[in-house]
């Protein structure tokens, strides 16, 4: 071979068999979240709900040092940009790319917790990606999210769609965008949530029904759960019990005295909460 041919080679090999590998290390870079990584230890990803902020967890976190926390911020919540939320589902693809990306960072079969709208993102990266994920906590969310106000997919799924109509007027917006902050966690710093960012979810959280996943679901599962009022404990109990029956190795957690943002409403208890699942 010529020093000519021989130099062709050497580029060719070089275009041919080093841009793949250097294409394939570049990372995996989310567009409907955000995520930020604090200390170091065994990986557990913190996803919150619906409007709320990465921030909700910031008191846990650093009450449990141990732990690689990656704490989740979903686009068009809590003053974050909708970017890949912008349009369409939210839920369903939310989960598709935590997934992805646990598998781009290559991390070990992390814990994984959702509260709320978090939790079912949990559920639905467990019941379809279980080689990813090594055990979940569920707060305050029940598999089919119709049930926290007594309903169900089927009922609630139509009603849910009439949020669209709300939306068509700057009036409508300005309205939903109210009622937004006041079933958000206490304000921080006034970021508000993307109104079409939440009315889509909310709609697509009032037609899931994750129980018949649940019942293939071999992921270890504990759901915290909270109950304000002593009045209703029983009924709040069965209401658990029945939703995860599907899932009998299931760990419920009750804690009284809290509404549905326990991380808040309970930290001492909430921590203690958690820190039992993750040593589990």
């Amino acid at each position: 071979m010529n020093r000519r041919k021989f130099l062709v080679a050497a580029i060719a090999l070089g275009v041919f068999g080093c841009a793949p590998s250097a294409i394939e290390a570049a990372p995996f870079q989310p567009t409907r979240f955000s995520v930020q990584v604090r200390g170091s230890g065994p990986d557990v990803i913190l996803i919150p709900g619906l409007t709320a902020g990465r921030d909700v967890w910031e008191t846990t976190a650093r009450a449990l040092p141990g732990y690689r926390y990656h704490l989740i911020q979903v686009a068009g919540f809590a003053g974050e940009p909708a970017r890949g939320n912008a349009r369409g589902a939210v839920v369903a693809p939310l989960a598709d790319e935590i997934a992805r990306y646990i598998a781009d960072r290559r991390l070990s079969r992390p814990a994984i917790v959702g509260h709320s709208m978090g939790g079912t993102v949990a559920m639905t990266i467990g019941a379809r990606r279980p080689e990813l994920v090594g055990k979940i906590m569920v707060v305050d969310m029940l598999p089919q999210p119709a049930g926290l106000v007594g309903g169900t997919a089927a009922d609630l799924g139509p009603l849910a769609d009439s949020l669209r109509g709300v939306l068509d007027s700057p009036a409508g917006r300005d309205l939903f965008a109210s009622l937004i902050t006041n079933f958000s966690p206490p304000d921080r710093g006034n970021r508000r949530s993307d109104p079409d960012v939440v009315a889509r979810s909310m709609q697509e959280l009032a037609r899931i029904d994750l129980t018949d996943e649940l019942r293939r679901m071999r992921t270890p599962m504990t759901i915290v759960y909270a109950v304000r009022d002593a009045r209703v404990r029983d009924s709040v109990d069965r209401s658990y019990r029945t939703a995860y029956s599907a899932k009998p190795n299931a760990n419920l957690v009750r804690i009284d005295n809290s509404g549905h943002m326990i991380m808040l409403d309970q930290p001492v208890r909430f921590r203690q909460a958690l820190g039992d699942f993750l040593r589990r």
